[in-house]
């Protein structure tokens, strides 16, 4: 063995010792001219076997039928040297995906005598390279079909750099129109002045997530609810490559939200409301009772006192203290909706001289009260007495407001609803506006105004009854009352009154003195039966008592004809009030029924059925009372 052949023994064992390669040597006319054991277990030809045989022999049928060979080994010779990428032909007829490169070899003169030849199996990566594109690829078309979420990235700087269907769909900017734009466009000017959508990205970056709720605009400037995601993403490294953004539409969502909240409040309202009435109904009936006879013995007094000024200055105070009691009783009745009341068609516009003189009573003299009630204001179907009591306590309310002096003013104006507003009320409707020139009501308190005992005023200066006698008397008349206030710059409460289908009824002429009359009093309470007596006899009236609706009944049948039965309606046994008042009725067709009461369930279901006095009352409500029913028998 010379000594040059024993490097080139050496190569060929070094060459042969590579598996995981197939080299090889091609002839100038591209036929194998040797083959190495990487070839073998790639290819599956022995070297016996190749050797020889044309470089076509590798290629597919299709790449055989356009001399893709034939152009590979041209294009080496050529360039010298050709990187080539496809699919080969193994012996067995089964394919692989090779990746190799063709070099081109010359003698020292130049000429070509062949090429060699350096192919390698890369089958499993491209089957992982093309599974990771169409994993994009199915991405990328998931991504595009998703239309209920808004799915985009953005750069580091808050730029969008991409833009789903979706997107568009929620936003819509089509993506030619908003890649390239900041994100800030998407929030409103008030989140843009106050740094929000740098807010977001801020913490997005430093907490590697940002969520949030909130208004944004779309293309067309109208605002819908959001609900953001944004991530940071990055990059292999660990640096921030930008941020992914998911936004999601849910204005529906927030409205159904709002709607279940609203629901809730109502229903806490109602239960308020119905444990307040509960517990308001069973003492009314015995404090107006106590009442009764406090207020009637002091107006009995009063006759006998007459020139007596300390007697008169006690009764004074006496008679004063009942009205405040009754006042409270009555406000709290009006809250819960337990008051009974005698609506009728009214025009305001009538009203307005006695309705202005009785709210300038109630504010300070520097505060001016201006009333605008035009007689084409609708004929509103109220009770009077409640609306003169509501607007007086809301005067009353305003003038603590405007310690300095003021304007109070009510304004009237017909509107009709459609039930969109936050009462929900749909119809013809009077609508009531008084504003004010105070201080305002703070917002945390506005929420509370109208809950019963609430005051911001000194222990002696109010009960916090006020306004919730504005709200239950709105409420029971079929309407409904709303307040808004800022601070410093007053406060605005708009009743609205339900329109009264009929015209108003001309002025009630009084009835004439009914003179002495034979009356059957009813009354189960000893205390209120000997004041309401004396009463009755003061008047003139002869009176005969009993404690039962069983014994008046029997009074009726076995004694001398009376001129009327005056009963209370709350009595134990049977029948009660109303029940003895339905059987006089039916007995005795001519006699008339006056009923009497502090508060009861029985007297809100009456309505127009029978008369009703409410306790306590004073001796000329009950003198006229009873001239009314006897002048209608």
């Amino acid at each position: 063995m010379s000594d040059d052949a024993a490097p080139d023994r050496t190569f060929q064992y070094l060459v042969d010792a590579v598996t995981d390669y197939a080299i090889y040597m091609l002839d100038a006319e591209g036929r194998v001219s040797s083959w190495n054991t990487g070839a073998h277990r790639l290819k599956g030809y022995a070297e016996r076997e190749i050797r020889g045989q044309p470089f076509a022999t590798f290629f597919t049928a299709e790449d055989r039928e356009t001399d893709v060979p034939g152009a590979l080994l041209r294009q080496a010779a050529t360039d010298g040297r050709i990187d080539v990428e496809g699919w080969r032909v193994r012996k067995d007829g089964g394919r692989f995906w090779a990746r190799g490169a063709i070099h081109a070899m010359r003698n020292d003169a130049g000429a070509l005598i062949g090429f060699a030849k350096v192919t390698r199996d890369m089958t499993q990566e491209r089957e992982a390279q093309q599974a990771l594109i169409e994993s994009e690829r199915r991405f990328r078309l998931l991504v595009q079909g998703v239309v209920d979420y808004a799915i985009f990235m953005v750069d580091p700087d808050g730029i969008v750099s991409n833009w789903n269907a979706g997107a568009q769909h929620i936003k819509g900017y089509a993506a030619k129109d908003i890649v390239g734009q900041h994100i800030s466009r998407f929030y409103t000017p008030e989140d843009q002045a106050a740094g929000t959508p740098f807010r977001a990205l801020e913490i997005a970056a430093t907490q590697g997530r940002y969520e949030a709720e909130g208004w944004r605009v779309r293309q067309d400037g109208s605002r819908f609810w959001a609900s953001v995601v944004i991530d940071a993403v990055h990059d292999d490294d660990g640096s921030l490559a930008g941020f992914a953004k998911v936004t999601r539409d849910i204005t529906e969502k927030r409205h159904a939200q709002l709607e279940l909240q609203r629901a809730h409040d109502q229903l806490a309202q109602s239960q308020k409301l119905e444990a307040l009435g509960k517990l308001t109904g069973g003492v009314a009936h015995d404090f107006n009772n106590l009442l009764m006879v406090v207020s009637g013995q002091s107006q009995l007094l009063r006759r006998k006192v007459a020139d007596d000024p300390r007697a008169l200055r006690a009764l004074d105070a006496i008679e004063a203290s009942a009205r405040r009691g009754e006042e409270l009783t009555r406000h709290l009745l009006s809250f819960s909706r337990r008051q009974r009341l005698t609506p009728e068609s009214t025009a305001l516009a009538d009203r307005a001289p006695l309705l202005k003189q009785m709210m300038a009573a109630s504010v300070p003299p520097s505060v001016r009260v201006h009333l605008e009630l035009g007689h084409d204001l609708w004929p509103a179907n109220v009770d009077a007495n409640e609306l003169e009591l509501a607007l007086i306590n809301m005067a009353i309310n305003a003038g603590d407001a405007m310690p300095e002096g003021g304007v109070l003013s009510v304004v009237g104006a017909n509107v009709s609803l459609d039930g969109s507003g936050p009462g929900g009320l749909c119809g013809d409707f009077v609508a009531l506006t008084v504003s004010d020139t105070g201080t305002g009501i703070p917002p945390d308190l506005l929420p509370r105004i109208f809950d019963p005992f609430f005051t911001t005023k000194d222990v002696d200066k109010g009960t916090g009854l006020g306004l919730s006698q504005v709200f239950g008397f709105a409420q029971q008349s079929g309407g409904d009352v709303s307040v808004s206030s800022l601070l410093g710059q007053g406060a605005q409460f708009v009743i609205h009154l339900p329109r009264a289908d009929q015209p108003p009824a001309g002025a009630v002429e009084a009835a004439p003195n009914a003179g002495s009359v034979r009356i059957l009093l009813v009354e189960d309470n000893p205390e209120v039966a000997d004041v309401a007596g004396r009463m009755l006899e003061e008047l003139g009236h002869r009176v005969r008592a009993v404690s039962s609706g069983a014994a008046a009944l029997g009074a009726l049948q076995s004694e001398d004809p009376f001129d009327l039965v005056f009963s209370d309606i709350v009595m134990a046994g049977q029948p009660d009030g109303l029940g003895l008042a339905r059987q006089v009725r039916a007995a005795f067709p001519e006699l008339p029924v006056l009923l009497a009461t502090g508060y009861s369930e029985a007297a809100a279901r009456i309505g127009d059925e029978f008369p009703i006095l409410r306790k306590p009352y004073k001796l000329d409500d009950l003198g006229s009372a009873i001239s009314r029913r006897l002048a209608q028998r």
